[in-house]
């Protein structure tokens, strides 16, 4: 009798693992693991970091407190991260990564000059302390105080409560002047005066008139302050100036201003077709 052919198989076959991406599940759960646990650590050790810098700044003052700095040392933590996860986990040496890195950090230039250039004009600004937060400075035309330096530009708060946004580039390349912080309080109205009138009793009345209107308002042990700059054929130019409380933006402060001047009579309208005509020799020409 012959024997069965289930006793002449070979023995079964162990079943084969579980693979999920190429891989047994149980490896790919232990590089899951690793990276979780990369991640967490990464986190741990930028919330210190972070605080660490923030109080060693401050003590020393050694740079300004912006938000460029806490970023580049969560980018440092976020790299030492990577690296040390790309072999355990992806298979890639570091050498190699950062290799090929080179080569398209190439490519990655051309299109992230912009940036590049933004960041780089931040660093120089922030080492060199051309501006840091809390500056009250004129940039471009742009007069406020600097919010923050970060990463692709610098933020500045006018007084009419606007957040004005700057490339840091354009900060490398335009004329920066660092005002006063007195001046920051400083708000002025242009207007023009009839001419024939008393400039003393004009400046006495609008000193008084402005105060008023602007009494809530004003730096406390201060008062409205008006000069005069030039003659033009419209009359005499002036310029009220008052010092405005930290907090209150300029918008409604020059509104009632100007509301202030435009009541009074000797407040100028005339036209350039109405304007006296100056000849050469400077004196009115009587048009004959």
């Amino acid at each position: 009798m012959e024997p069965s052919t289930a006793a002449s198989s070979t023995p079964a076959a162990t079943e084969a693992p579980l693979q999920i991406l190429g891989m047994d599940w149980d490896v790919l759960l232990g590089k899951a693991i690793f990276l979780a646990v990369v991640i967490v650590l990464a986190l741990v050790v930028q919330h210190f970091v972070i605080r660490a810098s923030s109080k060693l700044l401050a003590r020393a003052q050694a740079l300004p407190q912006a938000s460029i700095i806490t970023n580049i040392l969560r980018v440092v933590v976020w790299v030492l991260a990577l690296l040390s996860v790309l072999d355990p986990v992806f298979g890639v040496t570091p050498t190699a990564f950062l290799a090929g890195l080179g080569v398209g950090s190439i490519v990655i230039s051309f299109g992230l000059k912009d940036t590049i250039s933004n960041i780089i004009a931040g660093l120089g600004l922030m080492v060199s302390k051309v501006v840091t937060p809390g500056d009250y400075v004129t940039i471009a035309g742009i007069t406020g105080t600097v919010k923050d330096v970060t990463w692709r530009h610098t933020i500045v708060i006018n007084r009419l409560d606007e957040y004005v946004v700057i490339p840091n580039s354009v900060l490398n390349t335009s004329s920066v002047v660092r005002l006063p912080l007195s001046s920051e309080s400083t708000c002025t109205v242009d207007f023009t005066m009839e001419a024939g009138r008393d400039p003393n009793a004009v400046s006495d009345d609008l000193v008084s008139a402005v105060a008023q209107a602007v009494e809530d308002r004003l730096v406390e042990g201060t008062r409205p302050v008006v000069r005069f700059s030039s003659i033009t054929p419209y009359g005499i130019q002036g310029q009220v100036s008052v010092n405005v409380v930290e907090g209150v933006p300029f918008g409604g402060v020059r509104d009632e201003i100007v509301r202030v001047i435009a009541r009074k009579p000797y407040f100028s309208t005339l036209t350039p077709e109405e304007a006296p005509q100056v000849a050469s020799d400077g004196a009115p020409g009587s048009g004959a």
